[in-house]
């Protein structure tokens, strides 16, 4: 049998007009650079509009972590549907992290590799809140919370130096916590998600402190917040989101070295006081979140261990103002 060479096999195929597949993407001919929490991201795209959305999404961030880009490809389609697409139904098949909505309309996330494919019909770029919600913004985040970092559903403050983690379930006050500290003086990093980094030794947390995101009955408590408008979400319950840049002495940090977790316990009535936390509880708390290949859940629940050798505390309140003040203490005091 004769031997084909590969520089034959080329010189053969060039004498022949082969069309693109009808199934085949567009091409990626534009592409930037960006730093979500503060991590190396590329996108790359056939459309003008998705850089447009990925700079309003990322360029209040600066470069932080001198990590492996991760990449986030977008091949936008002609055709589909001129309404918003549906949520994506999301499947785990390890590496890849699928998201699908419609045949225009999904992504695949490869873990190993540290990049996303993402598929939109044009008529999604229409629908901004959906794209950044379940496409463009989530891609990258998905790759920080498993190859980079640990999430850690938790705000973020910091007071000369010394980090505190407000941790809680959905409605737990959060925000609003984090905020008031913010109004007091402390330094803000984020108010829900945090991103505790995987290498070292330290607790240092990472996350998003250009943004304050409310419930729309925070305007009882801030009149600042009073009369702005209220941001529909692609899903979950409408929210007041105010940027922090505009606001004079409002002190933003994106990372912290945390010393406290404090798991916030909001009652309207009893006594209110800050007592200790079972590491036990605490710990099954901050590993519901986990999501990744094997050994990048190890590498976390490592991460985990070593965030657990801070202060563990419970604050029981109704009132903000003694909270924040007890919060003070706790970092003058340690106790």
């Amino acid at each position: 049998m004769e031997t084909i060479h590969l520089d034959s096999a080329r010189d053969v195929l060039g004498m022949f007009d082969v069309p693109r597949h009808a199934g085949e993407l567009p091409e990626l001919s534009l592409a930037e650079m960006f730093y979500p929490q503060g991590f190396p991201t590329e996108v790359r795209t056939n459309s003008p509009e998705i850089l447009v959305n990925a700079r309003a999404l990322w360029s209040v961030f600066e470069n932080r972590f001198d990590t492996k880009p991760i990449l986030v490809d977008v091949h936008v389609l002609d055709g589909g549907s001129l309404e918003c697409p549906p949520a994506p139904v999301f499947h785990i098949a390890r590496p890849l992290l699928i998201n699908i909505a419609d045949a225009y309309n999904f992504s695949v996330a490869n873990l190993e590799k540290v990049k996303t494919q993402i598929v939109l019909s044009r008529a999604s770029l229409n629908h901004r809140k959906y794209l950044e919600y379940f496409f463009l913004g989530a891609a990258p985040l998905a790759h920080i919370a498993t190859s980079y970092a640990t999430p850690v559903h938790a705000a973020c403050v910091a007071l000369n130096g010394c980090g505190v983690l407000l941790c809680g379930d959905s409605g737990a006050g959060k925000s609003t916590l984090s905020y008031a500290c913010a109004r007091a003086g402390w330094d803000y990093v984020t108010d829900d998600a945090s991103f505790l980094i995987n290498d070292g030794m330290e607790r240092t947390v990472a996350g998003n402190c250009h943004q304050v995101r409310f419930r729309p009955s925070a305007a009882e408590l801030f009149p600042e917040v009073a009369g702005l408008e209220i941001t529909p979400r692609a899903t979950g319950k409408p929210s007041i989101e105010l940027p922090t840049s505009p606001m004079a002495g409002f002190r933003c940090e994106s990372t912290a070295e945390v010393d406290f977790l404090v798991f916030l316990n909001r009652n309207a009535f009893g006594v209110q006081e800050l007592v200790s936390y079972p590491m036990d509880a605490a710990r099954g708390y901050l590993r519901q979140v986990l999501c990744g290949l094997s050994e990048q859940v190890a590498r976390q629940c490592a991460a985990l261990e070593r965030l657990l050798t801070a202060g563990l505390f419970e604050l029981r309140y109704s009132d903000l103002d003694w909270a924040v003040q007890r919060l003070e203490m706790l970092v003058r005091e340690g106790r």
